[in-house]
């Protein structure tokens, strides 16, 4: 069962994540020797290594891994650096960020996404990762400020931004996925001084942060 693992990250990594112009080989060297398996659910490990988002109950997925390899590759994690993750999910996300970066600070919403996710991660040793259960849109958030922030979910409006950006260190960088389905579009923004550069990388689709706030209701 392993070598065909093996092979199918290999694939993965050649045929899904490189043509999808992610080059940075820091990023593929950790793709290519996490077992993204271990963090899929049981009924879904034959498709661990598939161009797809794998369903995590009815309202959030596991991000296809293309779309893990650009999110990555956006924020330039370095060894020296704090990463704020919101959406921890089953953790394969936040593991990838625990080797690229010094220390991973995750949130999820969801209880027993955040118990399995800390399970995992303390069966491959990732000390340097705290989950926690917490909803991103209620109430301040503490350990920052931050280098890097991941968020895995996406929002329907640049509303909630100006409160994560807040939370960036001069020169820190934010990745987000912004819009409705079915146009959204990854976005980085990167801290400047008291300014906020943002960037449009690419058009995708994923799936919505419970609770994430439409412009009408939002305040922070």
């Amino acid at each position: 069962m392993q070598p065909t693992m093996d092979r199918a990250r290999f694939n993965m990594i050649e045929q899904q994540v490189r043509p999808w112009e992610v080059l940075d080989e820091r990023v593929l060297a950790v793709m290519h020797k996490l077992p993204r398996e271990a963090f899929v659910p049981d009924g879904y490990r034959g498709l661990a290594y598939a161009d797809i988002e794998i369903p995590l109950g009815e309202r959030t997925a596991m991000l296809a891994p293309k779309v893990v390899g650009r999110l990555l590759q956006a924020l330039d994690v370095q060894p020296h650096e704090t990463i704020f993750e919101v959406g921890t999910g089953t953790g394969y996300v936040t593991a990838c960020l625990a080797h690229l970066g010094e220390r991973v600070f995750s949130i999820e919403i969801d209880p027993d996404l955040a118990e399995g996710a800390r399970a995992r991660l303390n069966a491959m040793g990732l000390s340097q990762v705290e989950v926690h259960t917490a909803d991103a849109f209620a109430g301040r958030v503490d350990g920052g400020p931050f280098d890097v922030i991941a968020v895995t979910g996406s929002v329907p409006t640049t509303e909630p931004l100006p409160a994560l950006e807040q939370l960036l260190v001069d020169g820190g960088r934010l990745f987000i996925v912004v819009g409705e389905q079915p146009l959204m579009e990854a976005m980085r923004i990167t801290r400047i001084g008291n300014d906020f550069r943002r960037e449009r990388l690419f058009e995708t689709s994923i799936s919505a942060l419970e609770n994430a706030p439409s412009p009408e209701r939002f305040a922070f």
